[in-house]
Order: C-alpha cells, then structure tokens, then sequence
C-alpha cells in the first residue's frame, strides 16, 4: 500500500505548489494564515504516529515547538481552527509519550503542545461573547471579532466545540472552556423548530434562523457528530438523549429509500433532492449509536455514487442519478472512508475493505501529481485542481490505513494499556476507545480523567479527614476518661450536634447515581474503556 510514503512527501510539500513552477491556488498568494498556523504540520502529526514513522513526529513537534506563534493579525475561521489546530495539538499532547517524545513533569497534565492548544483556543473565546452565547464564524487571532463582523455563522460552526473544549478543559483545570461549547450546543437545541429539525444558517445576536434548509450535510454535518461523540467522551446521557430526538426527526423527514434530502426546517418540505459527499460520514455516526442496519443501506447508496465516477462529486442529483453543475469536484475528502472504517470494525463485512481498496486505486490513478496528491477538480473528466488539503492527511490517509490495519494502537481493546503518575495520583492511557474529531484526530478519553478529581471523590476525602481530626481532637480532650462512659461522640458544635451539620452537609451534595456508561455497542470490543484509572474488563 502506497500510503506510508505520502505522509512524509505530503508535509514536505502541502505549502508549496504540486506542480514545480505553479502559482498558488487560482493564482493568488498562499493563505498567510495557513503558514502562520503551519496548518498542515498540525493536521498530519498523529497521522505520522498512526503510520508508524515516529522519527518524522518528533521532528515536527520540534519544529511546531520553534515556529508557531498564534499572536498574528489574522482572521481565522473559529470552526476550522478549532477542528484542525486545538484538536491536532490536543491529539499529538496526549500521543506524545507513545512516540517517544521526552515528556515533561505532569504530563498529560502539562506540555508544551497542550500549552499551545490553550494559547489558540483562548483565541477563539471571544467569538463566544454574544448576547446568545452562539459564537461568530470569525475572529482575528490579535484583535478578537472585527467589529463589522457578520453575525451569520453556519449550525456546525457552533456545535462543534464540545471534543476539543471539554478535553482542554479537563487536562487544563480551567472549565470556561467546556462551559462556552455546552451553552452552544444547548442554545442551537433550543432554536430547533417545532417538527425537530435545525437549520443550516442562523443569526447568533438574535438567535433567528437566516438559512432554513435542513439537512445532515454541509453545515449541519459535524453538529449531530459531536452530540454522538461529545456523549461517549463524557459519558453524557443529555448529549446522547439529543442526538436521538434529532435522529428521529431526521428520519421521518429528511430519508427517503435511505437518502438522506434537504427540507425546509418548519414543513419538513423537500428544498434540495441531493447528495452531498460530507454526507457521507452518518454511516460511521449510526455504527457508533449501534444502528448498523440503517447505516450499512446508505453506506451501500454512496458506494454506487463512487463506483459510477471513481470518487463522491460535491452535489450528486438523486432523481436524475448525476452530478450537480459546479459541483462536480473531490477535493479527496474522507467522509466514506471513514464510515468505511467504523462499519468494517463493527461488522467485518468484506465489502467495505473493497472501497477502501477502489479509493487508493482511484486516488493513486487519478490524483498523484509530482508533488503530492491534488483535489480532482471534475470528476467527469478528473482534470485536477492545483491544491492539495490538509484534510486529506489529516483524515483520508489515516481512515485508508486504520481501515486496512487491523492491529494499529488506534483499535486497542483494552488489553494494554500505560499506567501514568500524574499530581492527581496513577492513571490509565492509551487502553483504547479513542474519540476521533471530526478532523480525525484521536481523543484517549481515559486522559479527561488524568487530570481532575471529582467532586464526590474530594467530598468522600473531606469527610474522611474531618472525622479524623474530630477523632484526635476528642481523644486528647477525653483521653482520661474509661470505655464504660459511653460511645465516643463527634463534639457538638453551638446549637446542633456536628455529626447533625454533616448530614444536612451531605444532603447538598448530589448523591452518587450509578449511570449506565454510554458505549458504542456496535463495535466488538472484549474490554471497556479505561475510566477513572481503571480498566474495566467484560468478566469483571
């Protein structure tokens, strides 16, 4: 398989042209942004790692540790930079250890790419101060929001945060993080229209909708995965609860011969009988709710697409079976493949290992250029565009491999796993279950748990430390008196008994609840998750 040679000649030449001599994309000057980020170098580092060429990862994080500086005049996509930049960085910290690069005290706690993230997600924080709470599309890395900044920003541009915010949140102790990404979520769930469906489009001062066409595609897509994934990483039965309410709506309105249509939001109208490639990754989000059937006769629909024209076009007409006009390129995204990926590890179906080897065949054929792998401009004739995305190191080649890597670390079952001294105590890694952004970038959920002490935990810590000390207090105040005056008793404090005052204490507190764990029960694992330092075995 040619893919592990691309990653290295990819990072090598993503930020220049593909074809020696070439000017920039439609002849302009490259994205001062994209340098500034290195975009690329962050998209594909846990690629490296996942491909084995552990050399290269070290490398580049030394050279991100060098050059990057988010202190720039540059108005970046709030969306984009969270997805790609926080969650490559995210992603790299916590497999940092795994390639051998030298960590620091207290990691995962500490490090010097999870500082990075910080530094770019603080970035990002002004976009989220709106009278809605709903964040702007875009905000200058130095300045904040431009003041004559548009207040229209699409439905996944808002609900794309919980993976990335609540992971930083939970390595860095500072919850303003996850807080942000939750009042999003919960404002566009309470903006829904009365049949249960969200817009595409949405006003974030007033909270009305501008753009009314519903859909699970281009900007509503990533929306409906981080409620799926945002509910497993956090064990969130709320999260889970709206995904299904929302799956619901979408499948009495929005499906037809398990197509997936565009409807107007308040009348569940058809407005757009088409396909669209970013469709194509709800296959993959109905393995992880264990909906397996439904998900392998849409994966099956969007495969005859490939298979008709070696690649999915952007917009493909259903009823006349064709691609849509100007919509008829593949910048290589991985959405299928990635559906392919979960789908085969859920079921094991040969069919699925067939796309992935139709895609490396189609894409080494089609798209291999001097320099890279360039976006297929018409899949009608596979005239090639002059650019190569970093999504498709990012995301496509790491789906072609895990889909075709059976033994990769990426699908541990639990039957390793790394024991890690934190400040908070021992805690478990890299067991498995990795959460994947919707950049692909791979989330151990065990490391939320690395970092912080839950609050029932300090309660029963408290507790236990106030009765010794009432203990100690009580022996060196009685300790002449003999066993046969009675019991020992807790001092009583003006009024009410202490043992009194910690009963109405515990009261407050929440009480423990044994919550089911949310899982992905599609996906044949034979041991659970690392959860709070432990690993929990089937047999256990």
């Amino acid at each position: 398989m040619p893919f592990p040679l691309l990653v290295p000649l990819g990072l090598l030449c993503a930020l220049l042209p593909l074809h020696h001599g070439a000017p920039g994309p439609g002849g302009t000057a490259p994205d001062p942004a994209h340098y500034s980020f290195s975009l690329t170098l962050i998209d594909a580092l846990d690629t490296l790692l996942i491909l084995g060429n552990v050399s290269e990862f070290q490398r580049v994080v030394e050279v991100l540790q060098d050059n990057v500086d988010f202190d720039i005049d540059v108005n970046a996509s709030v969306f984009e930079t969270n997805i790609r930049v926080v969650g490559g960085l995210l992603s790299a910290h916590l497999l940092s250890k795994k390639a051998g690069v030298e960590v620091e005290a207290g990691w995962p706690c500490s490090g010097p790419l999870l500082r990075m993230a910080e530094e770019a997600a603080r970035k990002l924080l002004p976009a989220f101060q709106t009278p809605t709470g709903m964040p702007y599309g875009t905000v200058n890395l130095l300045h904040g929001v431009n003041p004559g900044e548009t207040p229209v920003t699409c439905t996944a541009g808002i609900g794309t945060f919980i993976v990335e915010f609540a992971t930083l949140s939970s390595l860095t102790g500072d919850p303003v993080f996850e807080d942000v990404a939750r009042v999003a979520l919960m404002r566009l769930w309470e903006s829904r229209s009365d049949i249960g469906l969200v817009g595409n489009h949405i006003d974030v001062l007033t909270g009305k909708w501008v753009a009314q066409d519903s859909g699970i595609g281009a900007g509503v897509d990533s929306y409906f995965e981080y409620l799926v994934k945002g509910a497993i990483l956090l064990q969130d039965k709320k999260l889970m609860a709206m995904f299904l309410e929302y799956n619901k709506a979408i499948r009495n309105y929005t499906r037809f011969d398990d197509w997936y249509l565009w409807v107007q939001m308040y009348k569940g109208t058809v407005s757009m009988p088409v396909f669209q490639s970013l469709e194509a990754y709800w296959p993959g989000l109905q393995s992880l709710i264990g909906d397996i059937d439904n998900a392998m006769r849409t994966f099956l629909n969007y495969y005859t697409v490939w298979k008709q024209f070696g690649g999915l076009p952007e917009f493909y007409n259903i009823p006349q079976g064709y691609t849509v006009e100007k919509r008829e390129g593949y910048p290589l995204r991985p959405e299928l493949i990635e559906s392919a990926m979960y789908l085969y590890r859920a079921t094991g179906d040969p069919t699925l290992l067939e796309l992935g080897r139709d895609a490396v065949e189609s894409i080494e054929k089609i798209s291999k250029v001097e320099c890279g792998f360039a976006t297929i401009k018409d899949l009608r004739d596979h005239k090639l565009d002059n650019r190569m995305e970093s999504f498709f190191l990012a995301e496509t080649v790491k789906y072609l491999y895990l889909l075709f890597d059976p033994t990769n670390f990426i699908h541990n079952n639990g039957s390793t796993f790394d024991a890690v001294i934190t400040p908070y105590g021992e805690c478990i890694l890299g067991a498995g279950g990795y959460i994947f952004n919707t950049e692909a970038h791979p989330i151990d959920p065990a490391a939320l748990h690395c970092c912080q002490r839950l609050k029932e935990e300090q309660w029963e810590v408290e507790d236990l430390m106030r009765e010794f000390y009432s203990l100690k207090r009580n022996r060196s105040r009685f300790q002449k008196k003999t066993m046969s005056s009675g019991p020992w008793q807790p001092p009583a404090g003006p009024g009410t008994s202490s043992s009194e005052n910690q009963d109405e204490a515990r009261e407050k507190r929440p009480t423990k609840q044994k919550i089911p764990l949310l899982s992905c029960p599609s996906q044949p694992f034979t041991s659970k998750l690392a959860l709070l330092g432990q690993v929990f075995l089937d047999s256990s």
